[in-house]
């Protein structure tokens, strides 16, 4: 035996979707329905454990041998959960792989359903299979009917339970002939060791603060409770939480609104007073969302008080990144309090007096306190590092804009720098000219791919202060002082484009472009690919050249995208610096466990006496693909985790 191919069925009264699977598969009443699986790509046999049957011994064996390698779509349920069913704390993901990671690296939907359909199977997954896994795989509410049972047993639906049988195997045959179809595209294995980290790191999880998390909880409620009671009595309305009924209080108060969304309550705020001021500064607490991120962290943390399973490895679809899933790391709000500790011990004594009397918007500081509830085990101290600028790095590097890279060089502030270039000025952070600085800021996130005057009203370029007249002129700055990045982009383009037509390979700034099998595929100096599946030459709304693909649009839908040099420079440069980060990561788990990563960030959990130097040291080594390029990493030391 050298492969088994896995798809197994479950049930836990855990909610899969809120907790993960590393909390689903700790409930006591965890089991493994259905066990089907297919050796070295033979018929797939099935084993009904719920009736009975028992995993054959060579089976388990297997599973078990780091030689053999397992296969499944989403293999890390898989893994995890019969991890549970074999006594073990969890499987080693050496020999694992997973087909929804391979669909991912070619740019395909991350379903099973949805790469079938994309591929046109033979062998589609069963679409019946939603209802029956509501009826087997979930507790169900107790009724007359049914007999006030809370679960449904196979002797209680023979028919539905022999076709989830045949929905368990057709997973199985799906999973086997993507493969097939896939065959000439393999993942490198470089790629395989990636997710054996994203593995490693996911069952690590990292440890919470659950008492603290409790006492937010309660806290945010009586705060809330506060607020509401407060805004009844200036409001009059029996739910002033209710936006038909506070609109129809603000026209009776002489305030039209089209909406109360958060930016257009913020403005009503700034041009009212007296009581709808205050009713509409109440709103804007009430809608602070603290609360669920803290009630996220009590569904997901497992017993040990640690969550698991906070990364989705290629969860980004055009550039490989890492996505977030159930707490979402990535979009924690940022801290600014500086007293953050006593605060803290606020909270925990649950004292909602001193809190209202010290601060105004109290739901604004529970929020700013979410990374807070992160803290490493005893004896333990988070050491944080990030990398500085890694996108502005990257792409100096790949264009050569040579004042950029010795800015880099040189330890440099590259907003403050772009400023320089783009007025001709000397601009120091909180000295000579440091008013530009800020121009620089958003000229730099605004157009570093091609954004122009759109991108800079996105950026919020106009409640910055920037006038209407100001933006086209600072596009134009930032271009004209940097051209060899604008020759990237459409060098880029036309290096793309000229692929596509063709169909032969070409290259630019030591980036590769093939055109294989109906995919666009963009070789990395990494050696990592992007694709994009389908590409086509079409026209754009301005009546000029433009690559359209098939892809996940801004639906979430499979859709064709239309795309362009800038665009497709953003997906490379993105790529690179997630490339870097891995490396990065790679080399420090070696010594470090690493328990979280946001964005281009790694937090370590590792004893007081370790050296935060030797930590940003590690990180700022240059991989042998990426020669030049300047590196460079900060870091920070803390009891909890925050953003220094």
């Amino acid at each position: 035996m050298k492969r088994l191919n896995i798809d197994i069925e479950t049930f836990s009264s855990v909610n899969l979707v809120k907790s993960g699977v590393y909390k689903y598969a700790e409930s006591e009443d965890f089991e493994i329905l259905l066990f089907s699986y297919s050796v070295d790509d033979a018929r797939t046999k099935i084993v009904d454990l719920a009736q009975g049957e028992e995993i054959p011994k060579e089976i388990i064996e297997a599973l078990k041998d780091n030689t053999i390698i397992k296969w499944a779509f989403n293999a890390n349920f898989e893994r995890i959960c019969l991890s549970r069913y074999l006594g073990e704390k969890y499987l080693n993901p050496v020999s694992w792989r997973c087909t929804m990671i391979w669909s991912a690296y070619l740019g395909l939907p991350l379903s099973l359903e949805g790469v079938g359909k994309i591929l046109g199977l033979d062998k589609q997954k069963l679409s019946e299979g939603k209802d029956l896994i509501k009826y087997f795989c979930i507790p169900c509410l107790p009724t007359k009917t049914n007999g006030g049972r809370v679960r449904n047993f196979p002797y209680q639906a023979k028919d539905k339970w022999e076709l989830f049988k045949n929905y368990n195997i057709r997973d199985v045959e799906t999973e086997l002939e993507i493969q097939q179809k896939l065959s000439k595209f393999p993942v490198p294995e470089f790629v395989w060791e990636e997710y054996q980290l994203d593995q490693a790191i996911n069952d690590r999880g990292i440890k919470v603060d659950m008492d603290f998390v409790v006492q937010a909880i309660e806290f945010d409620s009586v705060i809330r409770n506060q607020l509401m009671i407060e805004m009844q009595q200036i409001t009059n309305l029996e739910n002033p939480n209710s936006v038909q009924q506070l609109k129809g209080w603000l026209e009776n108060q002489g305030v039209n609104t089209e909406s109360l969304g958060k930016e257009y309550v913020k403005e009503l705020v700034k041009n009212t007073n007296g009581e709808v001021a205050s009713a509409l500064s109440i709103r804007l607490k009430l809608a602070k969302s603290s609360i669920k991120k803290y009630q996220a962290m009590v569904d997901v943390a497992c017993f040990d008080k640690r969550c698991r399973g906070m990364f989705q490895f290629m969860g980004a679809n055009r550039t490989g990144r890492f996505s977030g899933r159930n707490i979402q790391l990535q979009n924690l709000p940022r801290n600014y309090l500086s007293e953050l500790d006593s605060v803290r011990g606020i909270i925990r004594i649950g004292d909602t007096d001193t809190m209202t009397m010290l601060y105004d918007d109290v739901p604004d500081v529970l929020s700013q306190l979410i990374r807070t509830a992160f803290i490493p085990k005893e004896g333990n101290k988070f050491f944080v590092a990030d990398f500085s600028a890694i996108e502005a790095r990257v792409i100096a590097w790949l264009a050569g804009e040579r004042w950029r890279k010795e800015l880099f060089q040189n330890g440099g502030d590259i907003y403050c720098m772009s400023a320089s270039q783009m007025f001709g000025v000397p601009v120091v952070k909180h000295g000579v000219n440091g008013e530009l600085r800020q121009k620089g800021k958003i000229a730099e996130l605004a157009c570093g791919y091609g954004g122009s005057v759109g991108a800079l009203k996105a950026m919020g370029a106009l409640s910055m202060g920037l006038e209407e007249d100001e933006l086209q002129p600072l596009v134009t700055a930032w271009r004209e002082s940097n051209p060899n990045i604008v020759a990237l982009w459409w060098e880029v383009d036309k290096a793309v484009k000229e692929c596509i037509k063709k169909r032969i390979l070409t290259k630019s700034h030591g980036i590769q472009f093939i055109y294989q099998s109906g995919m666009l595929r963009i070789t990395l100096p990494s050696g990592r690919q992007l694709t994009y599946v389908k590409p086509k030459i079409g026209m754009n709304q301005f009546g000029g050249e433009s690559v359209t693909y098939e892809g996940v649009g801004a639906t979430k839908k499979w859709e064709r995208i239309e795309s362009y040099g800038p665009k497709f420079v953003e997906n490379i440069v993105q790529a690179i610096a997630r490339d870097l980060l891995v490396v990065a990561m790679q080399r420090l788990s070696k010594k470090y466990d690493i328990v979280a990563h946001v964005h281009d960030e790694v937090i370590i959990e590792a004893p007081m006496n370790t050296l935060l130097e030797e930590i940003c040291q590690e990180m700022s080594l240059i991989p042998s693909w990426a020669n030049g390029l300047i590196l460079n990493a900060d870091g920070y030391v803390c009891d909890f985790y925050k953003k220094d």
